[in-house]
C-alpha cells in the first residue's frame, strides 16, 4: 500500500498524516484490491467558516474512486471523506464478487 500526502497552501502535519493513514489502514485491510491512494490536504482563503478541504483519490483495478470534503477541521474532513469512499467501495467490491 502506498499512500502520497500533498499539502497545498498548508504546512505539512505529522500527525495529520498519520491519523489519515491509520484511517486508510483500515480501509486497504477491508478491501484488498486497492493499490494506492492520494491525499490532498487544502485551505480555502474564501471560506472561513469551513475551508478546510480533503480530497483523496484510491487506485484500484477499473476506474479510479475519488471523494472530497470541505469541513471546519482537517480530521473531520478526513473522517467525511473515508466515508464516502467506503460507500463507493461497497458498491464496487459487489461487482468483483463472483456469482
Amino acid at each position: 500500500m502506498t499512500v502520497n500526502f500533498q499539502y497545498v497552501d498548508v504546512d505539512v502535519s505529522e500527525t495529520l498524516s498519520d491519523f489519515t493513514k491509520d484511517k486508510l489502514d483500515k480501509l486497504f485491510g477491508r478491501y484488498e484490491f486497492l493499490i494506492s491512494a492520494s491525499v490532498y490536504f487544502k485551505q480555502d482563503g474564501k471560506d472561513y467558516e469551513a475551508g478546510k478541504i480533503c480530497n483523496i483519490e484510491l487506485s484500484l483495478p477499473g476506474p479510479r474512486i475519488y471523494a472530497t470534503s470541505n469541513e471546519h477541521n482537517f480530521e473531520v474532513a478526513v473522517r467525511e471523506t473515508i466515508k464516502d469512499l467506503e460507500r463507493q467501495l461497497k458498491k464496487r467490491k459487489q461487482v468483483f464478487t463472483t456469482h
